[in-house]
């Protein structure tokens, strides 16, 4: 039997007789120790590589459960909100399950990479001239008048789905981590890793809670100021948001774990990106980036992590937002003749503009 999320933790997971098996692979993603960055911060770090999952992030993990629920319900059509990696791994499970998918997008707030996907399989596309928190109440008020069934993070089952990742984590260092940096937009997956660990902690008193820490982006950070966000921006599309659905549980997660929420600039957040790639050959999308830069900066006025473990949740693949890539993280290219001599001096003499430099 090929191992999945469904049958590998199906006693962890709300699973009866009754609940078909979904999945196009997702899980068992990659826990990369980092070569550079630990040595740098006298510390073991982890990267946990989420755009590994088949549709490029993390939500793939919460999606096979929330579609198996759905399709145990008779229901055949889906529907989220969503800034791009929702409505990627929707429409690639709606598209094997033979469930229509709907997308209600905030206009001109997604990235290229994501929409191109939304796209190829096939989902129904609504572009609304509003932001992320207006399309997730739309979506809240027509769902049940159109039989639809949401699986943006409001619905429980993605959570329980998502809390998987905790599990492999403390599969594979064979223990919870001291620290865990993590990205947080609507506040889902920060939310379902408390419960993954809380999960595993009943089952073995010996496991202790990681201090979560939630990183928000600046103009977008509405559980570091405590205020809800009306038009939040920043270049991390993925956790543009001013109203974060699972924000009560996130809190929780934070007071229950002496956690605590940061936000970081895009500067911060570019840099981080910048930085992963160019240092330990990871290519991360900028909302991912952000836990890095929420390191960064905690590094600043703390030394308590020195010695730890500590993961970093790279919830999505760099290549989901090109175009900000294309924009801020691109060497300069050396243009050259075919002549070998040409090439042989642009190699020598050739320099590239890099980000990081002021870290090493």
């Amino acid at each position: 039997m090929t191992k999945t999320l469904f049958n590998h933790y199906k006693n962890l997971l709300p699973i009866t007789s009754k609940t078909p098996e979904v999945t196009l692979g997702e899980g068992f993603t990659p826990l990369v120790k980092s070569n550079n960055l630990s040595e740098k911060y006298d510390c073991e770090i982890f990267f946990k590589l989420e755009g590994c999952n088949p549709s490029a992030s993390f939500k793939d993990r919460g999606m096979f459960m929330a579609v198996s629920k759905a399709i145990e319900n008779k229901k055949n059509k889906i529907i989220c909100a969503s800034t791009g990696n929702t409505s990627a791994s929707a429409a690639a499970y709606g598209a094997r399950y033979n469930l229509e998918t709907i997308v209600i997008i905030p206009s001109g707030k997604i990235a290229l990479g994501k929409l191109l996907q939304a796209m190829a399989y096939g989902a129904k596309i609504i572009s609304i001239k509003g932001n992320f928190d207006q399309a997730l109440n739309a979506v809240r008020e027509i769902s049940d008048s159109l039989n639809l069934e949401i699986v943006n993070s409001i619905n429980p089952f993605r959570l329980e789905g998502q809390m998987t990742g905790a599990f492999e984590i403390v599969d594979e260092l064979g223990s919870n981590p001291d620290f865990q940096f993590m990205p947080v937009g609507n506040a889902g997956n920060i939310s379902s890793y408390y419960k993954g660990y809380k999960l595993y902690k009943s089952k073995n008193n010996k496991l202790e809670f990681p201090r979560l820490i939630g990183i928000q982006a600046e103009n977008s950070a509405p559980l570091v100021d405590k205020k809800i966000v009306t038009s939040p921006q920043t270049i991390a599309s993925a956790i543009r948001i001013g109203n974060p659905a699972s924000s009560s549980l996130a809190l929780e997660a934070i007071t229950q774990t002496k956690g605590e929420f940061l936000k970081v600039s895009d500067k911060q957040i570019l840099e981080a990106q910048s930085l992963l790639a160019k240092k330990e050959g990871i290519f991360c999308e900028p909302a991912s980036a952000a836990s890095l830069a929420g390191f960064l900066k905690y590094a600043e006025s703390n030394k308590d992590y020195k010695g730890k473990k500590i993961v970093f949740i790279l919830t999505g693949n760099g290549l989901k937002d090109p175009e900000v890539a294309q924009k801020y993280l691109s060497s300069d290219i050396v243009k050259t003749t075919s002549k070998v001599e040409d090439i042989s001096n642009a190699i020598i003499s050739g320099k590239s503009k890099s980000f990081f430099s002021k870290f090493f």
